[in-house]
């Protein structure tokens, strides 16, 4: 087998099949952990005085970078000492960028949590979104579980995997500095519009291709052709230029209503509906919503491999 071709398929296999057993384990350090935390120093440092657009542009470019050429650079130094240490640096690499399984396990306990009491799915869903929980209703807890499930599908596995077959592990890792630089700074409140603007608009392009294949790849397990059109129409409603198709694609498979208004650190933001049936959610769409999930994620992994044997053979 072809050199590069075997370069590119163990570290997307091998990476994927980890993330599958393992998840996301507390007692193994993660680089985003340390993406984050020198995002906030640079933070600190650059987000006051005059010149905040200028510092948060030069911050966002920077970051990206950085990871790009360190991570180039430690690959390089890893082959020089032999072929497999790359690998097996790859490997670990692609298992720390995605987030398929961590995703389905904590979208799966908001259910269980809520099918106990509304402050229990209230506390557990306030894990994995950015918004305020404490005055969500049943409905809305479960509803925001399924509609980050929908965008961190994009977000935690596909956009990941499209940046892994364009630029490899730094433009992986580099997409990574990307969504982390988003997700801490990309605010359009007071304390980060300004300085969080570059950051923002670098995460809207690196998601533009890999929100609209999500989408394509959820309708694709669906078996539905027919919901291309829904999403077409309510992907574009979402404030977010992106994650409206992946979430409308799940509304559409589902037959349900996401958006509404959210609370967002004491400020109401007002986001357009997706979908059009505002009826009750349960545990067995979240059952649904995961093997679209998971069929999405083998679905583009069996497409890469297929591009790989055509571009590379």
């Amino acid at each position: 087998m072809d050199t590069e071709l075997v370069m590119g398929l163990i570290p997307l296999a091998g990476g994927f099949l980890l993330d599958k057993i393992l998840g996301d384990p507390l007692w193994l350090p993660h680089p985003v952990v340390g993406f984050g935390k020198l995002i906030s120093r640079c933070e600190r440092r650059g987000n006051q005085g005059a010149h905040r657009r200028r510092n948060g542009a030069w911050t966002a470019i920077g970051l990206v970078v950085l990871t790009f050429l360190v991570s180039k650079g430690l690959l390089e130094a890893a082959a020089l000492l032999h072929p497999w240490v790359k690998i097996a640096l790859s490997v670990v690499a692609v298992f720390y960028c995605l987030a398929g399984k961590t995703l389905i396990d904590e979208v799966r306990m908001v259910f269980e949590a809520a099918d106990t009491s509304l402050e229990a799915g209230r506390k557990q869903v306030a894990r994995i979104v950015g918004r305020d929980t404490s005055s969500l209703t049943d409905q809305e807890v479960r509803t925001a579980a399924l509609e980050t499930l929908a965008e961190n599908l994009s977000d935690g596995v596909i956009a990941p995997l499209f940046w892994y077959f364009l630029l490899g592990v730094p433009g992986m890792l580099a997409y990574k500095m990307v969504n982390t630089l988003d997700s801490m700074i990309g605010y359009r409140n007071a304390r980060y519009k300004d300085f969080g603007c570059w950051a923002a608009r670098m995460d809207d392009v690196a998601n533009y291709l890999p929100a609209r294949l999500t989408a394509l790849l959820m309708v694709l397990v669906s078996g539905r052709w027919s919901l291309l059109k829904f999403v077409a129409h309510y992907g574009r409603m979402h404030a977010s230029p992106n994650s409206g198709y992946p979430e409308a694609a799940l509304a559409g498979i589902l037959n349900c209503r996401f958006g509404g208004p959210h609370d967002y650190f004491g400020e109401t933001v007002y986001k357009p509906f997706i979908g059009d049936n505002p009826r009750p959610l349960d545990s067995r769409d979240m059952r649904v919503a995961i093997r679209v999930n998971r069929g999405a994620e083998l679905l583009m992994i069996l497409l890469m491999i297929g591009m790989y044997f055509v571009v590379i053979q």
